[in-house]
């Protein structure tokens, strides 16, 4: 065979695009079987053997990455936070030569585990987008020993990218007493199985106490959910409670944060000249909301680049010592949901 050829030299051959033949090569796409057929024959003909396919033979990898959104979280990939980071994990890892797979624990009738699917797919690593705590196949999975990576999840046996929400917590509770000069504040957070949520509220509580803030527990609400109408409700329940107004409500996501402020719109309180508004993330619809969120900013590219770099090092040089938990720094972005005291 001429070492030469590849895709291109092939469609030319072939009189045929070389999209097509990539198709054909990896049996996606619509194309006509006939064709299909043609191209694999050809290339059987010739010895043509794909680089990542020759690869893969030399190397007994599959260069396959299993990914987790686990379904009980009620997360689903148009999740604009989570969607973004996996985004940015997907073009570093497909740039270093693996590609994605979804991880399913149903096959038409077929039901498996987490652990099986990963076997009949021989992924060399798996990433956990986000993941619920109430899952035992997750600690089935991360048991077996496979390099496993998450962005959400903090679990013996994963390596974990986060942010730094110790940062974010202090950012927001120090702008609110130096800045806005404001002493009346309520939290609304997201559900408790989260890691992330539950450890931010903590730290609101802790942070909050040194600072002078009284933040008791009817000041701090749960949100049912991850999204808008948990926000709206979550914010209707926290106020139908207090008998006066906070000043600011510090919201643990953006996601959240824009229900709130839906529901305090709803209600004809003014934002932000009767409470202000925080939120965390930084979503791209924060800043085009009305009014525009002040939120905490994750570094969205950094953390899904982040974690595409560590499993790759797991998988590829496995007798690093490297950290379980890393940790990314946020930035405070200040919008129209807040009004500085005046000097």
């Amino acid at each position: 065979m001429d070492d030469r050829k590849n895709i291109y030299t092939i469609a030319k051959e072939l009189n045929l695009s070389p999209s097509t033949i990539s198709k054909a090569l990896n049996n996606t796409g619509s194309i006509n079987e006939m064709t299909r057929q043609r191209v694999l024959n050809y290339i059987k003909d010739v010895g043509y053997v794909p680089t990542a396919s020759a690869r893969k033979l030399k190397s007994k990898r599959s260069y396959t990455i299993g990914v987790i959104f686990t379904e009980e979280s009620n997360v689903g990939l148009e999740h604009s936070f989570f969607s973004s980071i996996l985004q940015n994990f997907k073009t570093y890892i497909e740039n270093k030569g693996y590609e994605l797979a979804f991880i399913v624990t149903k096959l038409g009738q077929h039901q498996m585990s987490y652990y099986e699917w990963c076997l009949n797919k021989r992924v060399d690593g798996i990433y956990i987008v986000v993941g619920n705590y109430q899952d035992k196949g997750l600690y089935e999975l991360v048991g077996k020993g496979i390099p496993c990576v998450s962005t959400d999840m903090i679990l013996s046996g994963i390596h974990t990218v986060i942010s730094d929400n110790e940062q974010g917590v202090s950012l927001v509770l120090n702008y609110i007493k130096d800045h806005l000069k404001k002493t009346e504040i309520a939290v609304i957070s997201g559900p408790k199985s989260s890691k992330a949520f539950e450890e931010r509220v903590t730290l609101c509580k802790t942070i909050g106490q040194t600072l002078g803030f009284n933040l008791v527990d009817e000041k701090i609400e749960f949100a049912e959910s991850f999204g808008f109408t948990s926000g709206y409700q979550g914010a209707k329940r926290l106020l139908s409670r207090l008998d006066h107004l906070p000043e600011v409500l510090f919201v643990t996501s953006d996601d959240l944060a824009l229900g709130v402020i839906k529901y305090l719109e709803d209600q004809k309180i003014d934002i932000p000249g009767q409470v202000q508004v925080i939120g965390f993330d930084d979503i791209a619809f924060a800043r085009h909301f009305t009014p525009p969120l002040t939120t905490i900013r994750q570094d969205k590219t950094n953390l899904g680049m982040t974690a595409g770099k560590l499993l790759i090092d797991l998988i590829e040089q496995p007798e690093l010592h490297i950290p379980t938990i890393h940790k990314c720094p946020v930035e405070l972005v200040i919008r129209e949901t807040t009004q500085e005291a005046a000097q």
